[in-house]
């Protein structure tokens, strides 16, 4: 099938995220949009079964402004729900299916959906008007994904979504037990969805292969992304782990999206093969790749390039390096998004020169509405500077500027602290761990009530070894007097250390 290569040319007039979609249906028709475990739609096929879910939805009363609560399984269903709900103006809201009867109750409590989709049999209910048939040919004409033979998609007196309103509501926990969601309009989206890609070198009859829950923002804006550029979007069940590498090769992938605790599985089960897939480039931004797995990467995968990214749901992504920056510039995150800024506040609230070390904070179109029903927290990170009247986001996260404007995180305010009266962080620590022949993964437990800094460690050595190698790497200093070897280290659901559930299983282990 040929496809147009072209770089894709989004209109400015763009108000919604199922206009990416129906772009993607009036441009590439016939190109596969999604693939999962049960087959394949293409884009045609998305955007109609898009528009049976907004007809069903409008069905069971939902309205614009409504919140529509559905299990983020790795189903074309769930895909076209998404876009079903922006077709009526509802806001998605999706739950992670590993989410504990707490987790889930807790945010079903505090988002109030008018509906409530409990498994993949209710998905599939939802979306009735799926189509089974085998991709359209290369002749058939563009249909108007919009509306067509199929009819409007919502029922009369419900209005399209608008760039201001709510397209989806991301839950997240940050540094608080509670559940908060990031409101995220279809205007921010959109054009977080159009800057991230003019920077990576995604492009029609890419093979994006998502291994990311679509709980987590970084799985679910492959959607968009792949629809801007003409991709196809593999769901792949994040469960696998075995035939991980066979999965890749059989999918054909040439784009993967990963964080640490996936790339370094991925470096594990290629030293096992004379014939790794051929993927083309991965990107990573949820959690910092360190150097040395970007390295191990590039030599498992011949060929493969690695985009580095900084972002947060907040605002989605921060900034974006060029395809193997850091070989250029080694621990920079990349460059702000086009037609956005980002600067460093020092303790005093006033922007740091270049070099200097502080909270980094953004302006732009990207960053989103808020929190919902968070008024606290929403004051401490949204704010308006009282002098221009621009929006800020102050993110908690702390790093430095270049003189060229090249974003280097270096960690989270609460993973940033003082060992000897030297400061240091756990991501440092974290990088220099993974240069020790023999560990595989590492995880640093900042200081708490009663105890010291922790280092977790994966490897085979004893960890008496590894530390002395650490004390040359960084020194004396910023070596935790403390270290554990575990058999694996705890992840959350979206592939994150999770440091809580660590901290949890080190105390019950010393009791």
């Amino acid at each position: 099938m040929l496809l147009d290569s072209s770089p894709p040319a989004l209109p400015n007039d763009f108000q919604s995220v199922h206009d990416l979609l129906d772009y993607a249906a009036l441009r590439w028709p016939s190109a596969r949009a999604l693939r999962d475990t049960g087959g394949a739609w293409t884009y045609t096929d998305l955007a109609r079964s898009s528009r049976g879910a907004a007809r069903a939805l409008s069905a069971r009363g939902v309205r614009h402004g409504d919140r529509v609560a559905v299990p983020a399984l790795p189903l074309r269903q769930t895909v076209a729900l998404l876009y079903g709900c922006s077709r009526v103006g509802a806001v998605f809201l999706p739950v992670a299916p590993d989410a504990s009867g707490h987790q889930r109750a807790a945010i079903l409590q505090d988002a109030e959906p008018t509906v409530v989709v409990a498994d993949a049999e209710e998905l599939s209910a939802l979306c009735a008007a799926t189509p089974d048939a085998p991709d359209a040919p290369d002749t058939e004409e563009p249909t108007d994904p919009a509306g067509g033979e199929d009819g409007p998609a919502a029922a009369d007196g419900d209005r399209p979504a608008a760039g201001d309103d709510p397209a989806l509501f991301i839950y997240t926990s940050g540094s608080t037990a509670r559940p908060k969601a990031v409101i995220c309009p279809h205007r921010q989206i959109v054009f977080a969805v159009r800057a991230i890609a003019e920077r990576l070198d995604q492009r029609p009859g890419d093979v994006v292969y998502c291994r990311l829950p679509l709980s987590f923002d970084y799985g679910l804006y492959q959607v968009f992304l792949s629809a801007l550029t003409g991709s196809e979007l593999v769901l792949a069940d994040p469960t696998l782990r075995v035939t991980l590498l066979a999965d890749l090769h059989a999918s054909g992938a040439t784009v993967m999206p990963l964080v640490p605790s996936l790339a370094t599985m991925l470096v594990q089960l290629a030293a096992r093969t004379d014939r790794p897939p051929a993927v083309r480039t991965f990107t990573n931004t949820g959690e910092h790749l360190p150097a040395s797995l970007a390295a191990r990467l590039r030599a498992a995968f011949p060929g493969s390039g690695v985009h580095l990214m900084f972002g947060i749901t907040e605002c989605k992504r921060v900034s974006v390096l060029e395809r193997d920056g850091d070989l250029v510039r080694p621990g920079s995150v990349g460059r702000p998004l086009t037609g956005t800024t980002v600067w460093i506040a020092g303790p005093d609230g006033r922007p740091e020169p270049p070099g200097e070390t502080g909270e980094i904070v953004v302006v732009g179109p990207h960053v989103m509405a808020g929190y919902w029903r968070s008024p606290e927290q929403q004051a401490q990170r949204f704010r308006t500077d009282p002098r221009t009247g621009e929006r800020q986001l102050w993110t908690g996260d702390f790093g430095s500027l270049d003189a060229d404007g090249y974003l280097y995180f270096h960690g989270r305010r609460d993973q940033i602290f003082k060992l000897r009266d030297t400061r240091t962080s756990a991501q440092e620590i974290e990088a220099a761990a993974l240069l020790v022949e023999g560990v595989t993964a590492a995880a640093v437990l900042p200081p708490a009530q009663g105890r010291g800094a922790v280092l977790c460690l994966v490897t085979s050595r004893r960890p008496e070894e590894v530390t002395g190698e650490l004390v040359a790497l960084i020194g004396p200093t910023k070596v935790p007097a403390v270290s554990r070897v575990l058999p694996e280290l705890p992840l959350t659901g979206n592939g994150k250390t999770d440091r809580a559930r660590l901290a949890q299983q080190l105390a019950e282990t010393t009791r």
